[in-house]
């Protein structure tokens, strides 16, 4: 039955809107998605649809995740900057593309369950950190690709100066909750160029850590 779910979910991915790249499908089949969510939810987790994943907070639907995914492009040596790691699939599916993935989470509890589970998995190139992601990473900058699984009203400029020359951003952005699925492209001399993808859903990017609980 896992099997069969993670095919199920892969062609899901692979049939709406735009066609997803192999590698990408190749990698979300490997990532066991029911155990990177709530015990609560599970029986749901190969649906294409967001989950609650507690504290206001959800998974994307795979269709996104794997459309973002296939957007970053990213390649085998590079070093990923997530924002909002959440339940941490994201973070995984990257782990099976890249060298290293950074990710940070706003909401401690969050941060330290995708953490840990994320280490249990056997994720060893994945680190979690509790922060605000609106400030980046910059202790491991620069970054040759940043994904943001946030609503921002702005490209936050912390995350443009740690994007490193020739490198990518994803980010859904935009005002009043208009946003738009956004790949920016930062050329070697250092020129940005954006490109709206299509009309997004994601909860906010916050600046304020949480307590949780």
């Amino acid at each position: 039955m896992m099997v069969l779910a993670v095919e199920n979910l892969a062609a899901t991915a692979g049939s709406t809107h735009r066609r997803i790249d192999r590698k990408v499908l190749d990698a979300m089949r490997k990532v066991p998605r029911h155990l990177l969510v709530p015990q609560e939810v599970r029986a749901e987790a190969y649906q294409n649809r967001p989950l609650p994943i507690g504290y206001e907070a959800t998974i994307s639907q795979p269709y996104i995740v794997a459309l973002m995914t296939d957007l970053l492009d990213v390649e085998p040596g590079h070093k990923v900057l997530e924002v909002g790691t959440g339940s941490g699939y994201q973070a995984a599916i990257l782990s099976g593309l890249v060298n290293r993935v950074h990710s940070i989470e706003i909401v401690e509890p969050l941060a330290k369950r995708a953490g840990e589970q994320l280490a249990a998995l056997g994720y060893r190139n994945v680190t979690v950190r509790a922060g605000d992601g609106y400030a980046g990473w910059p202790e491991q900058a620069p970054f040759d690709r940043i994904i943001v699984t946030a609503g921002a009203d702005h490209v936050p400029r912390p995350l443009m100066d740690q994007l490193r020359p020739g490198g990518r951003m994803v980010i859904p952005v935009g005002e009043g909750g208009d946003l738009q699925l956004t790949v920016i492209d930062k050329s070697r001399k250092g020129r940005i160029s954006k490109r709206r993808v299509l009309p997004v859903y994601f909860v906010p990017l916050t600046r304020k850590a949480s307590s949780g609980g």
